[in-house]
């Protein structure tokens, strides 16, 4: 994941944001500007919804500069070619083992290649045998309850207990769902429409990252 010189200075798991599918590519430019003025934020994985290809594209043309300079990497949904296109930092794969081979074969290193919606240890150990630089115990969009869901908190926990690979833990739709996320010792803790709904994402993100300073574990160095 991405490596700013905030990591230097934090010793707890630090928020990825999962951004809402938008045609409209100044309002999501607008949107992520607002979040990311907010405080600490690593990673923004930038989510297709039912948009088509071109409109896609034509989001992130504007979206992944503003989370670049934010000092965050950019990390796009299931399309290495968009990924390229516009000049992300990685891609989020939520497709078969198979698939995941392929593409951290074909682009890693030169991209962040990580992977989600494991639903149990089996497969999230063949998955790790694949080297993912991360993986992400959730899936994207699925934050539509206020807690997070209880199985991804305890594969997160078994994961980051068993397995040195970094881990994303998904938090519900409400900030508070951050501390029980962190809790489980994850490297990151993921939100969205806890920050993207909320009526001022910029606090949003200020809240999740002083709850986590409050609460969340503290790593070893």
């Amino acid at each position: 994941m991405n490596a700013s010189s905030a990591t230097n200075q934090i010793d707890r798991c630090r928020i990825l944001l999962v951004a809402p599918p938008l045609a409209d590519a100044d309002a999501l430019a607008a949107l992520l500007t607002a979040a990311l003025s907010g405080g600490d934020v690593t990673s923004v994985i930038l989510d297709s919804g039912d948009l088509d290809e071109a409109s896609f594209q034509a989001s992130l043309q504007k979206a992944v500069p503003v989370i670049q300079k934010a000092d965050a990497a950019a990390i796009i949904l299931n399309d290495t070619r968009i990924a390229g296109r516009v000049g992300a930092d990685g891609v989020h794969i939520e497709g078969n083992a198979a698939t995941l081979a392929e593409i951290i074969e074909k682009h890693t290193p030169k991209m962040i290649v990580g992977t989600g919606n494991l639903r149990d240890r089996h497969g999230a150990l063949e998955i790790g045998e694949l080297q993912p630089d991360y993986v992400f115990f959730g899936k994207i969009g699925a934050d539509t309850k206020p807690d997070a869901h209880p199985r991804n908190l305890a594969l997160a926990q078994w994961w980051s207990e068993m397995i040195e690979i970094p881990s994303i833990a998904q938090a519900g739709n409400s900030l508070q769902s951050v501390i029980v996320a962190a809790a489980t010792g994850a490297d990151f803790v993921a939100l969205g429409r806890a920050v993207f709904e909320a009526d001022d994402p910029a606090k949003a993100v200020a809240e999740a990252n002083r709850l986590l300073d409050e609460h969340a574990p503290r790593f070893e160095n």
